[in-house]
């Protein structure tokens, strides 16, 4: 007798594959669900894989043009990366893929919703999350002892796989976990668990111009004259530009949320121009007190993409206020990239806070220097008392 039907968010990697035919097992329906978030896959292939191993049904879902307005837009415009380096493009696409996932299991009547995320790492946490605020039921074979007793690692699914016949991309010389997306590609576990071991790439001067209303709405090749205004084209276009030159490339080690720290490998060339491009328009256009709080804003936003938390009330309310802030970012940034770097050659907005008269030391404008004298004076005052405070305290010793 079945125990149900369960949707499962489906790769046709070696996790996802060996899940699936032990759902089967189990005693599950499964129907599989494959996200087209911009990585390069064969998803003929993938869904040709998923009906041999017995899914029910397959989904194969064209989520990108809704992965880059709802999703990766906010991430430019918050400025948003976590612990100062990572631009969050697994993390930002985990409550993408499971809300459309969320909503075939609710039009097919299944029972669950499942994934092939492990039980140490944070995509358990970010798909749990969002599933939970949208569906109830969630099987997660990583913490079902039956699975995880059976599978001790990546070996034990290898064997099960080649036992099965199931054709995986991974083999025990390259075991390694690779994610890619639209924001990104990243590398984890296997031989780059030694945090030592040399780094690998996989996607990779032009000068370029951005205009940004918010968010970006153009791109143009001053040289070539190309020119892209789907938000679509625009993010694949400076993917394209920015991996041919090694833009966006970090190797880092991380705190997951559940408490430890694990090494990642990520490029991420289109996202990396546009926090360039953002950042120097955004204090272009933004007043200085109003940007000290949207940075604070923005760190809290990065932290709570990456803990899965896209779907919380506080998140809802930090994207609302970073929405506010944006209401005069407008602009056009010149940049150019090359050898991994992104610079910026110049701005113009209609916006600008920037008042060029005032600021220029040849020509007076609305300004007495006198004025400074007393600014000056009273920003003295608390350094002259702590110093008085400090002199006092050397004498009595």
């Amino acid at each position: 007798m079945s125990k149900g039907s369960v949707v499962l968010a489906y790769s046709g990697g070696l996790d996802t594959s060996c899940i699936l035919l032990w759902l089967k097992e189990q005693g599950y329906e499964v129907i599989a669900y494959l996200a087209n978030i911009g990585q390069d896959e064969d998803f003929d292939a993938a869904r040709k894989k998923a009906e041999t191993l017995g899914a029910k049904k397959v989904f194969i879902e064209d989520l990108r043009s809704e992965f880059v307005q709802e999703f990766i837009w906010p991430a430019v415009q918050a400025n948003a990366v976590y612990e100062d380096r990572y631009l969050l493009g697994t993390s930002i696409a985990r409550p993408c893929i499971a809300r459309r996932q969320v909503q075939i299991a609710q039009r097919e009547g299944a029972q669950y919703v499942s994934h092939g995320a492990t039980g140490k790492g944070n995509d358990q946490v970010r798909f749990e999350l969002t599933c939970y605020a949208l569906y109830p039921q969630i099987l997660a074979p990583w913490r079902i002892p039956e699975f995880y007793n059976r599978f001790r690692g990546r070996t034990d699914l290898m064997e099960y796989a080649e036992k099965h016949g199931i054709p995986v991309p991974v083999t025990p010389k390259a075991p390694w976990s690779m994610d890619a997306n639209l924001m990104h590609i990243s590398y984890e576990s296997g031989v780059l668990e030694n945090p030592k071991v040399r780094d690998l790439y996989d996607q990779s001067s032009a000068d370029s111009k951005h205009l940004m209303q918010c968010v970006p709405v153009k791109v143009t090749h001053v040289k070539e004259g190309t020119c892209k205004e789907t938000p679509l084209e625009i993010f694949c276009y400076l993917n394209e530009i920015g991996g041919k030159h090694g833009v966006g490339r970090i190797d880092i080690v991380e705190n997951r949320f559940i408490g430890m720290k694990s090494r990642g490998i990520y490029e991420t060339p289109g996202g990396t121009i546009l926090l360039h491009a953002h950042l120097d328009i955004e204090t272009f256009t933004m007043d200085r007190e109003v940007r000290k709080i949207k940075q604070s804003l923005g760190i809290k936003f990065s932290e709570l993409i990456y803990n899965g938390f896209w779907y919380s009330p506080e998140c809802e309310f930090v994207r609302h206020c970073i929405d506010k802030s944006q209401e005069n970012v407008e602009g056009r940034v010149q940049l150019s990239v090359f050898k991994g770097q992104v610079y910026i050659l110049g701005r113009e907005s209609p916006k600008s806070l920037y008042n060029e008269e005032l600021v220029s030391m040849d020509v007076q404008g609305d300004y007495d220097p006198c004025d400074a004298s007393g600014f000056i004076r009273i920003n003295a005052v608390r350094l002259r008392e702590h110093n008085r405070l400090q002199g006092a305290a050397q004498k009595k010793l």
